[in-house]
């Protein structure tokens, strides 16, 4: 990274970690075994800038630190991996590794704690924002880790910053979801499959509980006072689920709508699914902020959609600017011998539209 660019990155990081709004994921199994693991991102304050990144195996990577400067852990690629970046291509949000792990950086603010910075540990300190890239080029397995992580320290690139929490899955479907408390790790073992924000994991688990009485299908009819009470339309089974965009409404949304989606033959059709599952959670960018105080005029707040096929190896997106779905199969990338590379996730800030011709 050049000093010019690195001076930019900085400046467009902080603005971004101590602003970061919401962000919601889903995981889903195919009747074919694949495990898939989507997500939104959403941030309101400000369009980021957002790329996707591809990394070969031995790539080497300095973690920042607090202090600024590239002084932190350095590491070396054992796995090849692609995703999604935000301001620099050292900062994966979420991607996937070619042994099937999967990570993702979710905002997690309040409720979190990182180990206190010690320079003197300078190099075997990692910022939050560089953690996934770190599981993915390092580790096939939860298990690993789980042992590795004991032995270094998670930090902010800004101390004032919110910290963050993550969803990591491997190929065998297991999945965790990582939180910071009290300034050590704690893995909580997610079969729900759902995350969002704050508060902390479990937390939102028990709140499940609030909601015991939605079900698929049509509520009724039930006998009231010598009158028969009928639902207006069908679905009525879920009357009460929360509509806001708050974090714990967004998981609630998010775990009972994955969990009752009908389960899909193969890793494909479930990573579409998965798509028109999410849309039930994008945040419009007007309820983001009080009226006329918004900060600018993207198309959404949820800038990105991302949907991977685990078992297939396949990463499909879609963006705020351009809905239309593309594609990164890591099948074809040769992780040995492709070089390091990032691109802007859209190659032109337009929806793709299909004129149809009537003959």
């Amino acid at each position: 990274m050049n000093l010019k660019y690195f001076a930019a990155t900085i400046v467009g990081i902080l603005g971004i970690i101590n602003y970061g709004d919401a962000c919601t994921g889903i995981t889903l199994h195919a009747r074919d075994k694949s495990t898939i693991v989507a997500r939104t991102m959403d941030w309101a304050r400000t369009e980021t800038n957002n790329m996707y990144v591809i990394v070969p195996r031995g790539h080497i990577q300095t973690s920042l630190t607090p202090n600024g400067k590239m002084d932190g852990m350095q590491f070396t690629s054992v796995y090849g991996y692609a995703g999604i970046a935000v301001e620099s291509p050292d900062f994966v949000i979420d991607g996937t590794n070619e042994a099937g792990l999967s990570a993702g950086l979710f905002y997690f603010p309040d409720y979190g704690e990182y180990p206190p910075y010690t320079a003197s540990r300078h190099d075997t300190s990692i910022a939050d924002f560089e953690l996934v890239a770190w599981m993915l080029s390092r580790f096939s397995t939860i298990d690993q880790i789980q042992d590795a992580i004991q032995n270094i320290t998670v930090t902010n690139i800004d101390p004032s910053a919110s910290t963050a929490h993550w969803r990591i899955t491997d190929a065998t479907g297991r999945q965790v979801i990582l939180e910071f408390i009290d300034g050590n790790a704690h893995f909580y073992e997610s079969t729900v499959g759902a995350i969002s924000n704050s508060p902390g994991y479990p937390w939102h688990i028990t709140n499940l509980n609030n909601y015991i009485n939605l079900k698929p299908g049509t509520a009724g009819p039930v006998k009231l006072g010598g009158i028969t009470l009928r639902a207006f339309g069908s679905d009525s089974g879920m009357l009460g689920l929360p509509g806001d965009f708050t974090p714990p409404s967004r998981f609630v949304r998010a775990a009972l709508l994955s969990n009752y989606a009908i389960q899909q033959k193969t890793g494909y059709d479930s990573a579409m699914l998965a798509f028109h599952i999410l849309n039930n959670v994008d945040v419009p960018l007007g309820v983001e902020f009080n009226s006329g105080t918004a900060t600018n005029n993207m198309p959404s707040a949820t800038q990105w959609t991302i949907a991977t096929d685990l078992g297939n190896k396949t990463i499909y997106y879609h963006t705020m600017y351009d809905r239309t779905i593309r594609s990164i199969d890591m099948n074809n990338i040769d992780f040995a011998n492709v070089k390091f590379q990032y691109a802007p996730l859209d190659t032109a800030k337009v929806q793709t539209i299909i004129p149809i011709k009537v003959k």
